[in-house]
């Protein structure tokens, strides 16, 4: 009697179910080796492992020039100064011309000795202007004080130009609240020498004036520099009443022929 079609359907289901049945133990044999490979050899497969990620982060590293080391504005990439990028740096000095400012690059322990281009030798500083400010004498001097050669300081960075940066230099200071406890406090130099009249608010260079950069530094210096004005800091100063009254006097001409008559007089 012939088999119905129903009875032929369920005898290929069978077969395959028998020819995947038989070819299950080599692929589980084959698991189970890569597992028992896996557990005798674990060292081995952390060490891979370790090294990928590590030659990873070596890869990204260098192509976001992490932990590079920059010896002069020219080497700094235009993206960094585009998007405002913060470094770190050691105080150098405080010349004339501006701060001279060490870059410390961020270290990784592990990726850090192998794209350190400056191992065991010295780097030159790069100098460093603070953006929107035009510093007097005093103001020279109050940052040879406040900014210790080593001292670490961050450089937000607005333009370049030539060998010049032009950034936002901040720098963190813990103030004492107990014996046994203090607080972390980070301000900005510009603002600072500003805010005690040590300094005018200039353009600032490299940046387009219809920018919102531009503007949005401009208001934030300005204010500073208003609180000066106000209180009287620094350049701002104004002389009192006693003081004013004394020069008047003193300027007068017929103050200066009295004295003259009594200087002769006495001599």
């Amino acid at each position: 009697m012939p088999e119905s079609f129903g009875e032929t359907e369920t005898d290929e289901r069978l077969t395959d179910r028998q020819q995947r049945d038989q070819g299950s133990p080599s692929s589980h044999n084959i698991a189970s080796l890569i597992s028992q490979f896996a557990d005798d050899h674990s060292t081995l497969v952390r060490n891979i492992s370790t090294g990928l990620a590590v030659a990873g982060v070596i890869v990204i590293a260098r192509s976001i020039k992490l932990v590079t080391t920059f010896q002069a504005a020219s080497e700094i990439p235009a993206r960094f100064i585009e998007r405002n990028v913060s470094l770190r740096g050691k105080v150098h000095s405080i010349t004339e011309r501006g701060l001279e400012v060490e870059h410390v690059p961020i270290y990784l322990p592990v990726v850090s000795p192998f794209l350190s281009k400056y191992k065991g030798g010295c780097t030159s500083p790069m100098l460093v202007h603070l953006a929107g400010v035009e510093l007097t004498p005093e103001g020279r001097v109050w940052l040879q004080k406040n900014l210790a050669p080593a001292q670490t300081v961050w450089l937000k960075l607005i333009s370049r130009e030539d060998d010049i940066l032009h950034c936002l230099v901040s720098q963190s200071k813990v103030i004492s609240l107990s014996l046994q406890q203090g607080s972390m406090w980070s301000y900005c130099l510009n603002e600072e020498v500003l805010r005690l009249g040590l300094a005018r608010t200039a353009p600032v260079v490299g940046v387009l004036p219809d920018s919102s950069l531009y503007w949005r530094l401009l208001k934030r210096l300005h204010k500073a520099e208003v609180k000066a004005e106000r209180k009287g800091r620094g350049l701002w100063k104004q002389d009192s009443l006693w003081e004013r009254a004394s020069k008047v006097v003193m300027d007068n001409a017929l103050f200066r022929l009295i004295r003259r008559i009594l200087k002769k007089t006495f001599d």
